[in-house]
């Protein structure tokens, strides 16, 4: 077990961070509120969330340090031991890693000889997989301290984190310039990019993305014309089949053929509802 308490940290440095909690809590009706910009607000002094980080979150939100650990460590954007600075998150989840992000991890993993959450010796670059980054369409995608690096390849990522570790200057595909992991975790924290120009940059997600919410509202469907919407769809009128007379396209000009069901919610045959074909006993409430 380690030596308890933690040790505080020095008397400027506790000084400034204090002032910049208060203005955190500050925005909160409820002062615990305040603990996961906190601990994104030490994150940023030191890399990783300290012992000292949870003394310190603990004594100014009035909490335990079983309490703030337990936050501490259920959120994995926490890091619990010293980091580089650079996170290189690939993303290992399903359209990801059919589109080669598990070829990617490998063949970091190999390039840069760290394991799964491990950091290279010169403390540039921590190496993991991570979960869906929601930018499927752009798939396989890394992320560097959560800027996005879109279409990547095992030779792309190489050169990556190359210029990472020689100092070069690395453009995001979308979003803000890049940061040190410390500058991105004061920003978490609730303080504004102060950088020239990085606010202004932005990218937003790509079209694939974005079509199920643009169809939501009824806009065009890129591609098809201006005339192309989803028709809303019907909830009391419509033929005795129970389609509620939407055509299976969406267009409103289509008709639907005949016999031809709604692809959303048609009734479909069942042990209760056919007769013919009963799977077993029916309870009273199925007849």
């Amino acid at each position: 077990m380690p030596a308890l308490p933690a040790p505080d940290y020095p008397v400027d440095v506790r000084a400034r961070l204090e002032a910049d909690a208060k203005e955190v809590i500050a925005r909160y009706p409820g002062a615990r509120s305040a603990l996961l910009p906190l601990l994104h607000l030490v994150q940023a002094e030191e890399g990783h969330v300290t012992r000292t980080g949870i003394r310190f979150c603990a004594e100014l939100l009035d909490l335990t340090t079983a309490e703030v650990t337990a936050v501490s460590t259920f959120y994995s954007m926490y890091r619990r031991k010293a980091s580089g600075d650079y996170q290189v998150g690939v993303c290992t989840n399903t359209l990801c890693a059919v589109m080669g992000g598990d070829a990617i991890f490998e063949d970091l993993k190999e390039y840069l000889g760290v394991g799964n959450g491990e950091t290279t010796e010169d403390g540039a670059v921590t190496l993991e997989h991570i979960e869906c980054n929601a930018a499927c369409d752009f798939a396989p995608v890394v992320m560097v301290n959560w800027e996005f690096f879109d279409n990547q390849t095992p030779r792309s990522a190489r050169q990556l984190v190359d210029d990472l570790r020689a100092g070069r200057s690395v453009e995001p595909t979308r979003g803000a310039p890049l940061c040190t992991f410390k500058d991105t975790a004061r920003m978490l924290a609730g303080f504004p990019d102060e950088r020239p120009g990085a606010v202004e940059a932005t990218g937003g997600a790509g079209a694939a993305s974005l079509i199920g919410l643009r169809l939501a509202k009824g806009e065009a469907v890129p591609g098809r014309g201006a005339d192309h919407v989803i028709a809303p769809r019907a909830t009391t009128d419509g033929p005795s089949d129970g389609t509620g007379g939407e055509p299976p396209s969406g267009h409103p000009a289509d008709e639907p053929p005949a016999g031809h069901p709604s692809s959303h919610d048609a009734p479909q045959q069942t042990s209760a509802s056919d007769d013919q074909h009963p799977a077993g006993p029916t309870a009273e409430e199925g007849e």
